[in-house]
């Protein structure tokens, strides 16, 4: 389109005038700014009433949508747990939804559920147990005897039971994978003690001590009457769900009402320093800190004010100085906790560099000791509290928050006009309380300082803190039930072992680097994977590095002076500690290396086995584990070896077997070309060798 001068001089001028009027409303005073009303909130009435079974209800109209939520709150938890059976409460309250009930199997259940949009779920913690229900308004009355039947009726099946066990393990084994869940676990410990239930951890000892019967007693006991309190929000009338509800929840029995006993936490204020080494980081995860108090306090409205001036996001003084001024962190928190039930946690955390980690502590040291030595400034308590009465009206941000949260105060046995209070007292809080709450309440010479960081970087930095003491976070593995053989021959097993270091090494121990090119197909959930492998193994100084063409590109592990690294994509990353031992384990199995250091090992006779093949001698060698060779008895070459293992992801151990094929010789080293690996008699793996040399 063409616009002639004239045109074109009347839009020009038409724009600045509308950028003129744009630039002068942005340029108006912040009080000239004009804003529509809020939309109002007004707290719903709840109802409640009781049943004769004890059970109590809260409702709440809500018709915004036509659906019906309803929360059930149980008395119980894992408090209840004796610490042999640690675990049971979290695979209670998973089995009850997924094992279905004594009328509907889970996956029924799941049908039924996906089929209306609607949701039913269950879980039990430690100080408390929750059931839930989620459905449409229309579909209310057809679905609640279900819930019902799912609350009372759980048919704790077996095999869900087992998968829960095994999921629980499949946590336990992978604990120790990131830093911060570590650091966590390991300062409640510090601070509780490890056989507290505010601290403990399950174990596979304890999940393998859990039994049905115990989760049906513990069932049995709790999800009565007389332990319940219920909620329900939604589009409803409240006088004709009353007496729905009524009927259909008259039927749960009163049962006994439980006590929650909770122990005391005896604590003694000390001053510690303790390490977990983990080399596969490059940075520190600290947490410092002692034994908090209870939500009961009178002083709890001026230490939620401390809290604030403490750590409130980038406005609390650990962001502003300790992350933004010193830039010593990536994150850094604190808060002095007040319990319900038991005493809190007052912490602080950061994780920080691992060269600046003692930098970090003395700078939170700094600001802790700070808030007790300078009264804060008024402009400073007026912004604090301000930021926290503005960020509680999100506590009461909807109809189901004043439920679950006045639900939540009658568990707890605390007034239903806490939060009015507390709005009142943090409005109350004088720069006097915050200064005199710090100096009461914090101790910043008597704090237990957990790092968990990597040694090799971190140095010395840490003794300036007091002595080091070193946190082992190994993970406790289950006995094995598998009968200790009667001792053996050893001359005979000493002179079989011999023979097969000549057997396998028939010009004498290695001097350089075994090489050798393989292809180890491993069998997976989703079927066969072929990974191509060259390893190459020095014997002198125990060197390892693996290359290995997976299907997401080329990975290259090495083991060197006992470090393991990890290259992919460029990148170099430390190995994972689980994964480097895992290798250093197989290499120490390893026939070649069991040759190179026969004589380093108890090996016994055991006589002529039969096998399925065949008869072969068997000699148990006496390494880390317990190996079980099967030699031929013609050529002293090992047939079979098996051996016991802690399998992480059954939670148990199961026993490998490894079998050897094709034995072939070159550069005076024999090696088998083909070995099949079976875990519990199912193939895992087979490793088929192409090529392998000495390079001398």
């Amino acid at each position: 389109m063409n616009l002639n001068p004239m045109r074109k001089t009347a839009l020009l001028i038409l724009l600045i005038l509308i950028a003129g009027t744009q630039l002068l409303t942005a340029q108006r005073s912040w009080d000239e700014l004009e804003y529509p009303p809020l939309n109002t909130f007004e707290k719903p009435d709840i109802e409640i009433f009781e049943l004769e079974n004890g059970i109590t209800f809260y409702l709440v109209e809500d018709d915004e949508l036509p659906l019906i939520n309803l929360r059930v709150l149980v008395r119980t938890g894992g408090v209840l747990i004796p610490n042999n059976n640690a675990g049971l409460n979290s695979i209670a309250g998973t089995v009850m939804r997924t094992g279905g009930t004594t009328s509907i199997t889970g996956d029924d259940l799941s049908e039924l559920l996906e089929d209306r949009a609607a949701r039913m779920e269950t879980s039990i913690g430690l100080t408390s147990g929750s059931a839930s229900m989620s459905v449409l308004k229309d579909d209310f009355e057809e679905l609640l005897p279900v819930f019902i039947d799912l609350l009372q009726n759980p048919a704790f099946p077996e095999n869900r039971i087992q998968l829960a066990k095994t999921q629980q393990k499949t946590s336990i084994s992978r604990r120790n994978d990131e830093s911060i869940p570590i650091g966590l676990r390991e300062f409640q410990k510090l601070l509780y003690g490890p056989g507290s239930p505010y601290a403990r951890t399950t174990e596979y000892e304890t999940i393998d001590n859990i039994t049905r019967d115990d989760l049906i007693q513990f069932h049995q006991k709790s999800f009565v009457g007389s332990n319940m309190m219920i909620g329900v929000i939604g589009d409803f009338s409240a006088p004709e769900i009353k007496e729905l509800l009524r009927d259909a929840f008259s039927q749960i029995p009163a049962g006994e009402a439980l006590s929650l006993d909770f122990p005391d936490v005896d604590y003694e204020f000390v001053n510690t320093i303790n390490f977990v080494d983990k080399r596969d980081v490059n940075q520190s995860f600290v947490m410092m800190g002692h034994i908090g108090g209870m939500r009961d306090n009178p002083d709890y409205a001026a230490l939620q004010v401390m809290n604030r001036v403490l750590s409130d996001g980038f406005s609390g003084r650990l962001m502003r100085i300790v992350r933004s001024q010193m830039g010593l962190a990536y994150a850094v928190f604190g808060e002095y906790g007040s319990g319900n039930f038991f005493p809190g946690m007052f912490y602080a955390g950061v994780m920080t560099q691992s060269e600046t980690t003692a930098e970090a502590i003395n700078a939170i040291l700094e600001q802790i000791r700070r808030l007790q030595d300078e009264p804060v400034s008024e402009r400073e308590r007026n912004d604090t509290i301000d930021r926290f009465l503005n960020s509680l009206v999100f506590q009461y941000d909807s109809r189901a928050s004043v439920l679950n949260e006045r639900m939540s105060l009658d568990y707890a046995g605390l007034d239903p006009e806490t939060f009015d209070r507390l709005v009142e007292e943090i409005q109350q809080v004088t720069i006097e309380d915050i200064q005199r709450v710090a100096q009461q309440y914090l101790k910043p010479d008597a704090l237990q300082i957990l790092v968990v960081g990597n040694g090799a970087e971190i140095g010395d930095q840490l003794e300036q803190f007091g002595e080091v003491n070193i946190v082992d976070i190994s993970i406790p593995m289950p006995g094995d039930d598998e009968d200790e053989p009667a001792a053996g021959d050893t001359v005979a097993g000493a002179d079989w072992m011999e023979r097969m270091a000549s057997a396998i090494l028939p010009a004498g121990p290695i001097e350089g680097n075994l090489v050798f090119e393989a292809d180890n197909t491993v069998q997976g959930p989703m079927g066969e994977m072929v990974l191509g492998v060259k390893q190459t193994v020095s014997f002198v100084d125990e060197k390892l590095i693996t290359e290995m063409n997976a299907p997401m590109g080329q990975i290259t592990m090495q083991i060197i002076d006992g470090e393991g690294t990890m290259m992919m994509g460029g990148n170099e990353m430390p190995m994972p500690p689980a994964q480097k031992e895992e290798i250093l384990s197989g290499h120490k199995r390893n026939p070649v290396t069991i040759a190179m250091n026969w004589d380093h090992y108890t090996s016994e006779y055991h006589g002529m086995t039969e096998m399925d093949d065949g008869e072969y001698a068997l000699i148990i060698v006496l390494s880390d584990t317990r190996l079980n060779f099967y030699l031929d008895p013609e050529t002293a070459t090992p047939v079979y070896v098996t051996y016991r293992q802690f399998d992480p992801q059954e939670g148990q151990q199961v026993t490998i077997k490894q079998v050897y094929r094709e034995w072939t010789q070159n550069d005076g080293v024999l090696l088998p070309y083909k070995t099949y690996v079976y875990n519990n008699e199912e193939r895992i793996s087979t490793v088929a060798v192409k090529t392998h040399s000495v390079d001398r």
